[in-house]
């Protein structure tokens, strides 16, 4: 039972195991401030990022280190996690149009206004401020995106982290129609975005995964397919491919580079596979390569992945769904990663 002071949800209470869940229904309910809105959460995506920074994976030094965040600061407990936001706006702060009250919306997750400032490093949902895995979240109104499609709220919720990810990766690589990409890790919610999305800019998908999702995956987009465990190079021939979309790492990364053309370019989202690589400098620099970093959005990243929405360019593939009280039981499947997609929470009565 919560009132006008409070709110249900999860906390996060530090960093270590599924017992630093604590459901709570007591936990004080933000308000707006200037330039803020208030949403009325629906459903929440599951993501590598939460259990991450559960675990305190991205820290360089112990797991409770100072610099266990995306922005390498110490993070701030109790947290309230979420970085895949669907919900509806129910209150406006100053300065924000009380006609989107009503509104449904997605959240973008990478926070260039937050607490009322403009960020020099954006701070991101569910991390270095709360997030979605409770009854109601805030942040600024210019974060929160209208979208007008008939797909479910739990269905919407797959969309803001993963998608935005990989729709980052490829506007940074700048791929291009007709040209041959790679992504490794394809069965996963960024994976499987950008097999998606790399399809609606017309390129070559090759999709690394293992034989079981190999079907799922030319459904949706993936001409050639590459079993996880094989030898890259020899399958596909060196100077093969114009992009790398990596979300591995790992003891593959050497031949994820003799892969690429002279000039090709390399991007790297994740490192499920291993955070620490092998590198051959003179393939970097012989080659002509580019590597892209990839965490902050690019500005017009999040709008353009709406309107792919919004047109229907992109699929959700939601793989289950679970109540937010049983998010141990959500992070336990999504670790055993036999899906492809997304796990949603639902967390309010979602549409």
């Amino acid at each position: 039972m919560t009132d006008d002071a409070t709110m249900y949800g999860v906390a996060l209470t530090g960093h270590g195991g599924p017992e630093c869940l604590i459901w709570r229904d007591d936990l004080p309910r933000p308000a707006p401030k200037t330039g803020e809105v208030l949403i009325a959460v629906a459903a929440a995506g599951v993501n590598n990022t939460d259990i991450n920074t559960r675990v305190g994976w991205y820290s360089k030094g112990d797991n409770d280190a100072d610099d266990a965040s995306w922005a390498g600061e110490a993070l701030q407990f109790p947290r309230i996690q979420g970085i895949d936001v669907c919900g509806r706006i129910v209150a406006v702060g100053a300065g924000v149009d009380v006609a989107r009250i009503g509104e449904r919306v997605i959240v973008e997750p990478c926070l260039v206004e937050a607490g009322g400032e403009m960020r020099d490093q954006p701070w991101f949902l569910g991390s270095e401020c709360d997030g979605g895995f409770a009854q109601f979240c805030v942040v600024a109104a210019r974060h929160a995106y209208a979208v007008n499609s008939p797909l479910s709220d739990v269905a919407l919720a797959s969309f803001p982290c993963s998608y935005s990810t990989a729709e980052n990766m490829l506007a940074r690589t700048a791929l291009q129609s007709g040209e041959t990409v790679l992504i490794t890790g394809a069965s996963g919610g960024v994976g499987s975005a950008a097999v998606q999305l790399a399809k609606a800019r017309g390129a070559h998908v090759i999709a690394v995964t293992s034989p079981a999702k190999a079907l799922s995956l030319r459904d949706i987009g993936a001409k050639t397919i590459v079993d996880r465990t094989a030898d890259y190079v020899a399958l596909l021939g060196h100077s093969s491919v114009d992009v790398v979309i990596d979300l591995v790492a790992g003891d593959k990364f050497p031949s994820l580079l003799d892969l690429l053309r002279p000039k090709g370019r390399y991007a790297v989202a994740g490192a499920v596979g291993g955070p620490v690589v092998e590198l051959d400098v003179r393939t970097l620099y012989l080659k002509d390569l580019q590597f892209f970093g990839c965490t902050a959005l690019e500005p017009e990243v999040f709008g353009n992945l709406v309107k792919r929405i919004e047109n229907g360019d992109v699929v959700p593939l939601v793989a289950a769904q679970f109540p937010l009280r049983d998010i141990a039981k959500a992070q336990s499947a999504f670790a055993d990663k036999a899906y492809t997609g997304k796990i949603v929470l639902t967390v309010g009565t979602p549409e």
